[in-house]
C-alpha cells in the first residue's frame, strides 16, 4: 500500500486508538470516518485507493459493533470532492483521466459537511451508520 493510501487506513486506526480511551470515559461520543464511493466500487487505476477506503468502512463497522452503547460511529462515503488531491499525482495520464472525471462529477466540500452535521445532530439513541454522497451525475 502506498504511503498516501496507508494514511487512509492508518490515520483512522491511530485516531481511534487515541480517542477510544477518552470516549469510553465520557458518555455519548461520536466517531465520523471518511471513506469514499471508491470504497463501494473500484475502477481501473484505483484498486489500491479503493482497498484503503474499503478498509475504512470495515474498520468503522467493526468499531461500531465493538465500541459499546455510548459510542456512535458514522462512515461518510463521498464521491469526487473538489480538492487539490489530483495535483499530487505524478502519472500525467492518470492525472488527466481523474481531472476529466473530477470536472464533470465534483461535489463541493459543503455537500460533505451537511450529512456529517446531520449524523451528529441525531438523538443519542440514534446511530447513522453510513452515508453515501454522490453528485446527481455520478453513476
Amino acid at each position: 500500500m502506498g504511503r498516501d493510501h496507508g494514511v487512509n487506513t492508518k490515520g483512522v486506526l491511530y485516531g481511534i486508538a487515541a480517542a477510544l480511551p477518552v470516549f469510553r470515559k465520557q458518555s455519548l461520543r461520536h466517531f465520523v470516518n471518511i471513506a469514499s464511493t471508491a470504497g463501494l466500487k473500484t475502477v481501473a487505476n484505483q484498486a489500491v485507493y479503493s482497498g484503503s477506503k474499503f478498509a475504512v468502512r470495515a474498520i468503522s463497522e467493526g468499531l461500531r459493533q465493538e465500541a459499546g452503547n455510548n459510542i456512535r460511529v458514522t462512515t461518510i462515503s463521498p464521491g469526487v470532492v473538489q480538492t487539490n488531491f489530483i495535483d499530487g499525482i505524478p502519472n500525467q495520464e492518470v492525472k488527466d483521466q481523474l481531472t476529466s472525471v473530477r470536472d464533470g462529477l465534483v461535489l463541493r466540500p459543503e455537500a460533505v459537511v451537511r450529512p456529517i452535521v446531520y449524523a451528529i445532530e441525531q438523538p443519542s439513541d440514534v446511530d447513522i451508520n453510513e452515508i453515501v454522497i454522490r453528485p446527481t451525475a455520478q453513476m
